[in-house]
């Protein structure tokens, strides 16, 4: 008998339908776009569908119910809050090993708290590959419920030796202007294999190894199996490169093979080393979520929480059943990209997910929520449908995914509650219809860029901001305001053939107008002197006066919270990241320029706090 899927496209429509896969969607720019039935097809046999729907299939609805509501804290609805995001990696300090790390946070946490911030934002700090340290985009992780063991200040480990220390390649790390992945690996692993040796020597209390068994039990076979992960990629690496596991020898493929099992009795002290480090860097996250807190910083640290997982790291590999094999996630095309976006990205599937319960989906949030008291939730729409393309495939021929929205926010909120946490959700891109209004409702902050916002007849006004949101100047994305004025991603977006000449001289344009719809806005909210039309340099420069009055027109604005970016705050014009790029721009590995040493006494960072802080005053309340 010839399966029910193979039949014929009206039939398709009907199961797929039931399984919340749409026939169509409808873009950016309003067009309706047909998914083709082949990827309908893919998307039904990842799923794991059988000939015919179960009895009382009905499609996901996008809706919840009055009891789903996440954490909001007594003090965010009294005081509009202002903070300062970062990427960890970027600080610079003396004392860092050539990146930024738990210790050099603390630092910042203490300068922020004392110019009365209340809380300090990060991107992901989730693990990603040891063994292949050019792997360095945060939003490619290779496991969300890990962290990133290159964020250990490792001198500030008990059994800690200075001679150790290959002060030589030290010094170059330090010195780079870009973080050089492979030396910081190649020095903080050496150093920490020696103060893991006199760990199991006993050269710390007994308590220390007491401590360490429980966060072993605590965190089980998810733990185990992501240290074993990072052994066998680190050792496949002096062989045959460390790939991902999609590359390894096919014995090496299945954690439950004879070979898989053979190599951790032989590696077992290495996987006891690897599961030391996420102990190691836990506890200093621990010690720098405590500290900010300590600093007067309400909310603490923010935290960022990718969409999803590389296909050949440590999470598909120790949880197969969990992912939706032969899809990755992307974007359809639109104005920006018109060939669309293959983020290539794992995604969760919502069978296996309400087969257990939601069980894997509370315990990856739990994993970031551990330690923040807000999260973003990056590419928020993922919550209710995620865009999926097959592999080998373009995204031209993709098409959405419907998850159970109220379970998917349901837990959400539970953990929020559990944890005290505050939840963002990051809603740019193509937001279905109803979506933003069920966030309100569930309590999710939205997430506002100004970049981004509304321009009506060439006025911006702030006020009309979404109160229930998270507001900022800008994104890791694009360039910090003094490169974004200049229209510096436009150029490079034009030099990397992402765009042509013709699209960026309308690009250009358009900046100027919003450029143009900035400096009327300061000026009639009576935050500059000089005229409107003098409000750049003649080189085309933002003047310091409108860029400081820029960020105190953010914290007029009446969203809860806002976020000023330390790149803007130390006088930065390089952007972090350019989409679309690999090898041809150093993504995720720009420095500052400055030193946090120098952070407190910087004059633009300190007119800029003080300007903000006078907007956005903090009450009594704790």
């Amino acid at each position: 008998m010839s399966s029910k899927l193979e039949i014929d496209a009206a039939d398709i429509d009907g199961i797929a339908a039931l399984h919340g896969i749409p026939a169509t969607y409808e873009d950016l720019q309003g067009e309706v776009r047909e998914v083709p039935v082949s990827t309908r097809r893919h998307i039904l046999k990842a799923l794991g569908a059988g000939d015919l729907p179960p009895a009382g299939l009905s499609p996901p609805q996008m809706d919840i119910d009055g009891s789903t509501r996440c954490y909001l804290p007594p003090f965010l609805e009294a005081d509009r809050l202002w903070g300062v995001s970062l990427q960890l990696y970027e600080l610079r300090s003396s004392r860092n090993w050539g990146i930024g790390d738990f210790a050099d946070l603390k630092v910042v946490c203490g300068v922020a708290g004392a110019a009365g911030a209340d809380f300090v934002g990060l991107s992901p700090l989730h693990a990603l590959f040891l063994a292949q340290p050019s792997r360095c985009s945060p939003y490619s992780p290779s496991n969300r419920k890990f962290l990133n063991p290159l964020y250990i200040a490792v001198d500030q480990l008990p059994g800690f030796d200075e001679a150790w220390v290959d002060r030589e390649l030290l010094s170059g790390l330090r010195a780079s202007e870009t973080i050089d992945y492979q030396g910081v690996t190649t020095l903080k692993l050496s150093v920490l294999r020696k103060i893991w040796a006199g760990f199991k020597d006993g050269d710390v209390p007994r308590d220390e190894h007491e401590a360490f068994r429980q966060f072993r039990a605590a965190r089980g076979e998810d733990l185990r199996l992501h240290a074993l992960f990072d052994v066998i990629a680190l050792e496949l690496a002096g062989r045959e490169g460390g790939r991902g596991w999609s590359d390894w020898p096919e014995e090496y493929r299945s954690h439950g093979s004879e070979a898989v099992k053979h190599f951790e009795r032989e590696h077992q002290d290495e996987v006891e080393f690897h599961c030391w480090l996420q102990w190691i860097a836990s506890r200093q996250l621990a010690d720098a979520a405590h500290h900010a807190r300590a600093s007067g910083l309400r909310v603490g640290l923010y935290f960022d929480f990718a969409v999803g997982e590389a296909p050949d790291g440590s999470s598909t590999w120790s949880r197969p059943d969990l992912v939706l094999p032969g899809l990755r996630v992307g974007a359809p095309p639109d104005v920006f990209s018109t060939s669309g976006q293959d983020w290539s990205l794992a995604a969760l599937s919502p069978r296996a997910l309400k087969a257990q319960e939601m069980r894997p989906y509370d315990e990856l949030l739990d994993a970031s929520m551990e330690y923040s008291g807000a999260l973003r939730i990056d590419h928020a729409m993922g919550l209710w449908q995620l865009f999926l393309l097959p592999d080998g495939e373009t995204p031209a021929v993709g098409g959405y995914l419907r998850y159970p929205f109220q379970d998917m926010a349901g837990t959400l909120a539970k953990v929020s509650h559990r944890r005290k946490t505050i939840v963002i959700g990051e809603d740019l891109g193509n937001v279905p219809i109803g979506f933003r209004e069920v966030m309100e409702k569930a309590g999710i902050l939205g997430y506002r860029v100004f970049y981004f916002e509304p321009i009506e007849g060439g006025v911006f006004d702030p006020s009309r901001v979404l109160r229930l949101s998270l507001a900022c100047l800008s994104t890791h994305d694009l360039p910090p305001l003094i490169g974004w004025w200049r229209g510096d991603d436009i150029l490079l977006a034009e030099k990397f053939g992402l765009t042509d000449e013709a699209g960026a001289a309308v690009s250009m344009r358009e900046r100027q107008a919003r450029r143009s719809a900035f400096t009327r806005a300061v000026r009639d909210a009576d935050l500059v002197s000089e005229p409107v039309a003098g409000l750049s340099e003649p080189s085309g420069a933002i003047s310091e006066e409108v860029f400081i009055a820029l960020h105190q027109l953010l914290a007029r604005s009446p969203s809860l919270m806002v976020t000023l970016r330390l790149a803007d705050l130390v006088g930065e014009d390089r952007a972090t990241n350019v989409p679309g790029t690999s090898d041809a721009y150093p993504n995720w590995r720009l420095k500052l320029r400055l030193p946090i040493e120098e952070l407190a006494s910087s004059s633009l960072f300190t007119r800029i706090v003080a300007a903000v802080a006078s907007e956005r005053p903090k009450a009594d309340s704790g």
